[in-house]
């Protein structure tokens, strides 16, 4: 896993400047007033460290560490030491991560890839009474939670948010056919979308094509359920992949030009983090143009958005990383900036329980995305953007079409 430098978080710092490091740190006046040194301070950060989840994982850490780097390895005046630890695949593996973490008496938790983890650590969260500030997408069922907050979003909302623009887009008597894994993550997806979209629309009365839920499905492991997919003859697709499958899904069906040419709407999560370079072959013709086939998604962030916040964590992350910034980043780049502000407001010397409740007092956060804030069930009220698979010069890139939806 990347580890980032003393010597690099100063080269970055000193690149960036002043101005910058406070408009990276999403800071107003009042934040941005100097805070006395304070004692050192421990955060967990869970993320997976290798399997399907690794990539998520690696942008869930240079997030966090980001944020570090450009506030001198401190949040709210305080030094701080970053326990890392293996999320893992599965609810035991991400138990393990946090059970070890509080024994190391962390402050607070961040981090958690996997919705089934979140759901899975929850009670032993609640009962140590340490706040998660989790950064990654979490379950409908994570409901009446007290130290649980979330900074990425409810698996429903890209499913609502990706209706709202459709239902208005796809003329009357046109078909949708939905087509995703079958796990909880995408039941929550379809879900959200069908509800959104109304149950009784026909226009996508069709039922939904439920794939495998391999995390590492084979070559041809999409290809029954896409062809019945194209026999149903649809308008447009709706999917919902991520890593390892999205590069699959869309492999496979693009083998399946020119029988289906259409669009294809999905989650933010298809296009995200490496799958757009893995892909490349199957988007583009010998001369470097796109086919046939757009792919839409919706997200709650785009690299390109002109905002000052964006400007400097887009650029620091790609001086820092040589990569460009995903969803993952900078949700957990958010994190940081959530425990940062909250520990401004908590006091030099604050425990786990007051730490919370100076989370609910944060307000506003000038994050890359734009501003948002906590809603009651302690998830952001954001904004949504329509992106839309295009070449930026030589690059595929997810660029940012409009603003579709505010949710939360």
């Amino acid at each position: 896993m990347f580890q980032m430098n003393r010597r690099r978080a100063l080269q970055l710092m000193t690149t960036l400047g002043t101005a910058g490091l406070v408009a990276g740190c999403g800071s107003d006046d009042a934040d941005s007033d100097a805070v006395p040194e304070r004692n050192r301070i421990k955060i967990g950060l869970i993320a997976p460290e290798n399997g399907a989840g690794k990539a998520v994982g690696q942008e869930i850490t240079n997030g966090f560490e980001l944020y570090l780097a450009l506030n001198n390895q401190h949040l709210g005046g305080h030094p701080v030491t970053l326990e890392k630890r293996d999320e893992g695949e599965t609810a035991k593996t991400g138990q393990a991560a946090v059970n070890d973490l509080l024994k190391q008496g962390v402050l607070a938790l961040t981090g958690v890839a996997n919705p089934a983890v979140i759901s899975g650590i929850r009670d032993t969260v609640e009962q140590a009474k340490v706040p998660l500030v989790g950064s990654n997408a979490s379950p409908v069922s994570l409901q009446s939670v007290v130290y649980i907050w979330r900074t990425s979003y409810v698996l429903d909302e890209p499913g609502r948010a990706l209706a709202v623009y459709l239902k208005e887009r796809m003329p009357t008597g046109s078909r949708i056919t939905v087509i995703a894994p079958e796990s909880s993550a995408s039941l929550d997806v379809v879900q959200g979308f069908r509800q959104a979209f109304g149950n009784d629309d026909p226009r996508i009365a069709d039922e939904t094509i439920w794939t495998t839920a391999k995390t590492n499905p084979g070559d041809s492991d999409f290809a029954p359920h896409i062809r019945q997919a194209i026999d149903r003859d649809p308008d447009a697709l709706v999917g919902h992949f991520a890593g390892p499958a999205a590069i699959q899904f869309i492999r496979q069906l693009r083998r399946n030009r020119p029988a289906y040419q259409g669009p294809l709407y999905a989650p933010g999560f298809l296009t995200e983090g490496n799958v757009l370079n893995e892909v490349r072959g199957v988007l583009l013709d010998g001369d470097d143009n796109l086919l046939p086939g757009s792919i839409h998604t919706v997200s709650n962030y785009s690299v390109d958005l002109n905002n000052s916040a964006n400007r400097v964590f887009a650029a620091a992350y790609r001086k820092m990383y040589s990569s460009s910034p995903t969803t993952y980043a900078m949700a957990s780049y958010d994190a940081a900036q959530v425990l940062d502000k909250a520990l401004r407001i908590a006091g030099p010397n604050p425990s786990p329980q007051v730490l919370n409740l100076a989370i609910g007092k944060i307000g506003q956060i000038d994050s890359p995305r734009g501003v948002w804030q906590f809603n009651q069930p302690r998830t952001p009220q954001q904004k949504w953007y329509l992106r839309s698979v295009q070449l930026d010069g030589r690059l595929l890139s997810n660029v940012m079409i409009n603003e579709v939806a505010t949710l939360g």
